[in-house]
């Protein structure tokens, strides 16, 4: 039976390109499909059977986010199959700070007038991020939301399930004086502050496409890089050591992250100069004229994940991170102090 309302799409709503988006996203959705996927797509809820195998106490973690202001990038440079990347990376680097294992994720698109290849270029990136992450997209929404949005306009959130082991929860309650912090490197600015960064660079007017040398792409290319997908080097670590705390470096940067994962009368002492903070982040800083302490308080700096290894560990924990393709190296450690977290 052909679905097809001459009034609904005369409001501003065509159904039949919602159809067509949803045959276009499938050969993507496909290669998300690992153990698990019970449902087809174009389901009214997705359907995932875990496997419990080994586990005493299984829980269910989820964590939801969307890419923000970064998306106003993608519109402008009209290139949609990164953020979606994004939009995986901000769900799935929160759950396994607690040791979860990503099992799967749903999208959801809001969009101003729905162009068929753009939506499926949105999911995309969305489905590469889950293959990134080792879990399956199992559903989504697209809708159109026109004399809302403008045409050109979305915006694009989703939400991940994972699973841990109660026994196995990460938590801050084994940390302790002594033990060492690892950073592991960002891919740049990741998806946070993006409003700061619109407006120090005056994205709206200014050449995105312009070469920059010292970020050896355009500027267009340095603000959508897509955020760093963590989930399999970070379960590898904590598979070969034991760490005792995960901080995702988001919005807030170091002063809001880090403590969330510090016990009361513990601080971490972070040494600045071991970062390896990339040039997009002094060319902001100058470009902006934003004092130092701003910028640890508002993007990673190079840093978008800490470890927090127990002595004695974190070798074993670096050598398991770099096995698996994630550059990580010490900046710091545990102390005794109030602070939560001091850089120096």
């Amino acid at each position: 039976m052909r679905s097809f309302s001459e009034s609904y799409q005369a409001a501003g709503v065509n159904i039949e390109a919602g159809y067509e988006g949803v045959k276009l996203m499938g050969q993507h959705v496909a290669r998300t499909v690992i153990p698990g996927v019970v449902s087809d797509l174009g389901g009214f809820g997705g359907l995932f059977a875990p496997d419990l195998t080994g586990m005493q106490e299984p829980v269910l973690v989820s964590g939801t986010d969307g890419v923000g202001t970064k998306q106003r990038i993608a519109q402008l440079m009209d290139r949609h199959d990164t953020v979606g990347i994004d939009c995986v990376a901000m769900c799935v680097n929160d759950i396994i700070c607690c040791g979860a294992k990503p099992l799967f994720f749903l999208d959801y698109i809001a969009i101003g007038k729905n162009v068929p290849e753009k939506a499926a270029a949105l999911v995309s990136g969305v489905a590469e991020g889950c293959v990134q992450a080792g879990c399956a997209l199992i559903g989504g929404e697209t809708a159109e939301h026109p004399g809302v949005m403008a045409p050109e306009d979305y915006d694009l959130a989703g939400f991940a399930v994972g699973i841990v082991d109660r026994p196995r929860v990460i938590d801050n309650r084994s940390t302790k004086p002594g033990d060492v912090i690892l950073g592991l490197r960002s891919s740049g600015l990741h998806s946070n502050g993006y409003s700061l960064v619109r407006k120090v660079f005056d994205v709206e007017h200014c050449d995105l496409g312009r070469y920059v040398g010292p970020l050896g792409m355009t500027l267009g290319e340095a603000l959508l890089t897509p955020t760093r997908i963590y989930v399999k080097p970070v379960l590898a670590a904590m598979a070969a050591a034991e760490i005792h705390g995960v901080s995702h470096i988001t919005g807030g940067g170091f002063y809001e992250n880090v403590p969330r994962c510090i016990p009361d009368g513990l601080c971490a002492k972070i040494e600045k100069a071991a970062l390896r903070t990339p040039p997009i982040f002094r060319l902001l800083q100058e470009a902006g004229s934003i004092p130092e302490r701003d910028m640890y308080n508002t993007f990673n700096m190079g840093v978008g994940m800490t470890l927090t290894a127990a002595a004695g560990q974190a070798d074993r924990a670096l050598e398991a991170l770099r096995a698996n393709g994630q550059d990580a190296f010490v900046i710091g450690e545990i102390v005794s102090g109030e602070e939560k977290v001091v850089l120096c």
